[in-house]
């Protein structure tokens, strides 16, 4: 049998589609199961020796079967509420021990590296990041224009990862 499945897929697509959706599958796994349709037609074809003269007929068929058999495992799967108090128990509130070990390094390598700018620079930036000034209140507080805080906070940024990228 030698179907034309490119010109099937344009015919039919949107109509396999559209059946797949009014049986109550969302539009994406609608899609999917269409997709899977035509390679499962491609992959293996309908026997030589069944006379079937509507290919439309037979994918639409091999659809319905696909989505009954993806709402069947479905409803295998038991659905649990994401809100439910019982999967907020799932996860450990705490971070791991290496993670923990490793957010210290960060630390005490920044403290190190703020420790090391100039005390204008290190104002600047703590006020700014820490004390959450914008640049202009920054700015005013250390008495320096607008542009040259933010080239002071620019450096002290630079700085910053620089000396704590290594880790």
């Amino acid at each position: 049998m030698a179907w034309d499945l490119h010109k099937l897929f344009l015919r039919h697509a949107n109509g396999i589609t559209r059946s797949l959706r009014r049986r109550g599958l969302s539009e994406e796994t609608a899609a999917d199961i269409t997709q899977d349709t035509f390679l499962r037609v491609l992959i293996a074809p309908p026997a030589e020796n069944i006379t079937n003269s509507n290919p439309a007929a037979y994918l639409y068929q091999v659809s319905r079967n696909l989505g009954i058999n993806h709402q069947r495992r479905e409803r295998l799967f038991d659905k649990i509420d994401s809100f439910d108090e019982a999967v907020a128990n799932v996860a450990d509130p705490f971070p791991l021990p290496d993670a923990v070990v490793y957010d210290r390094q960060r630390l005490r390598l920044t403290e190190a590296a703020l420790a090391e700018l100039p005390d204008r620079s290190r104002r600047a930036f703590e006020l700014h990041r820490l004390g959450e000034l914008t640049m202009s209140q920054v700015g005013q507080e250390i008495g320096l224009s607008t542009s040259r805080t933010w080239a002071l906070i620019r450096d002290a940024y630079r700085h910053i990862v620089m000396r704590t990228s290594g880790l």
